[in-house]
């Protein structure tokens, strides 16, 4: 039975000396975004998240979107814990229930299927637009903001920027820029009258909320 694994870092030992996980193929719960191109592409028969994971917002938009994509209508998702057993999500297929095995976990709410990893951008916190000419560092490179939410940002960029890529963007305030590691969620290619520009959904993995959200009120229009 071919099986995906995704989890913390400081779990995914414990779950993979257990019987059912021995062959999985694990990622850490930063990679999300490159555990659902290998789902999509592999189309595997489980695929597994922690429980703490799966209670995220980027864990449930996950979730919504193998559900939401008919080629992955045979994937059973399952919620575990790592020292307990495991719960099917709800909803997964029309037959699909939660298992009663002792120890099965609850499973949170998941988000609305239009939520991130989409091609609109992120939706787990309110989008701003951002006034014109807000420039950003994107893996050191020139690009226009957008619209910017405390988990992610859309920007338009003359470097190629490709779906799944991982980068470092830089919103630069004063002297001290916000450095954020993130990966891209969606991007497309654009013919502008400037010249060829890639316009791209940035999902944000470490970004310090606080400072995210000073920069927003500096740089979103007014309504």
């Amino acid at each position: 039975m071919s099986t995906i694994l995704i989890a913390a870092p400081e779990h995914l030992q414990a779950l993979k000396e257990r019987e059912d996980f021995r062959d999985a193929q694990t990622f850490s719960d930063s990679e999300a975004l490159r555990a659902l191109e290998v789902i999509t592409r592999k189309r595997p028969q489980v695929v597994a998240l922690e429980r703490l994971f799966a209670a995220t917002t980027r864990g449930a938009a996950l979730i919504n979107r193998i559900k939401a994509d008919p080629k992955l209508a045979s994937c059973e998702i399952r919620i575990i814990a790592h020292d307990s057993e495991y719960a099917r999500v709800p909803g997964a297929r029309p037959d699909s229930e939660t298992d009663g095995a002792a120890g099965a976990v609850a499973v949170a709410a998941p988000a609305p299927v239009s939520a991130p990893l989409d091609q609109t951008g992120t939706r787990r916190a309110p989008r701003f637009a951002i006034v014109d000419g807000v420039e950003v560092m994107v893996d050191g490179n020139t690009a226009t903001l957008i619209n910017l939410s405390l988990v992610g940002a859309q920007v338009v960029s003359p470097t190629i920027l490709k779906p799944n890529q991982r980068l470092r963007i830089a919103l630069v305030e004063g002297r001290r820029p916000i450095r954020i590691s993130a990966g891209v969620a969606w991007a497309s290619f654009e013919l502008a009258k400037t010249g060829p520009q890639y316009r791209a959904g940035i999902e944000f993995f470490d970004a310090e909320p606080d400072a995210v959200e000073k920069f927003c009120d500096d740089k979103k229009k007014q309504s």
